[in-house]
């Protein structure tokens, strides 16, 4: 689902309910920019996926920003900066992992870090991703 607002800017939902509550997109398109909000876990049922298990959630979220940048037209080569945000640090290894066998060649920009929490406790992990379209 897309709406444009204007000036070339696109708006594109996941369908999540919280969307129009907290006011975002779960990507955004400028021109041939990208911007993919933080992305989590959520399965088609919009239930977390691999609930204990940062490896198993840090995929899902990969996969999920995929679908978001094909909706806005990219794809994950176009990827040109990731942000990962994890809630224990001991878990870097494992959410890198799923991180370099998505990104391993195509080598964006990326910033790791650990937060207190995400909005649910389940969550472990939860991936931005900013990609350029070449024209």
């Amino acid at each position: 689902m897309k709406a444009d607002a204007g000036g070339g800017r696109q708006n594109f939902s996941s369908g999540s309910p919280w969307e129009p509550i907290v006011g975002y997109s779960r990507a955004v398109r400028f021109g041939n920019v990208v911007h993919v909000s933080g992305t989590t876990a959520t399965g088609p049922d919009g239930k977390i996926v691999g609930i204990g298990d940062a490896y198993a959630q840090a995929v899902q979220a990969l996969k999920n920003i995929e679908s978001a940048l094909s909706k806005a037209g990219a794809k994950l080569e176009d990827v040109v900066r990731t942000r990962i945000y994890v809630t224990n640090m001991e878990d870097w290894e494992k959410v890198g992992r799923a991180h370099g066998e998505v990104f391993g060649k195509i080598r964006p920009a990326c910033t790791l870090v650990e937060v207190r929490r995400l909005v649910a406790p389940e969550m472990l992990v939860e991936i931005e991703a900013d990609a350029v379209i070449a024209e």
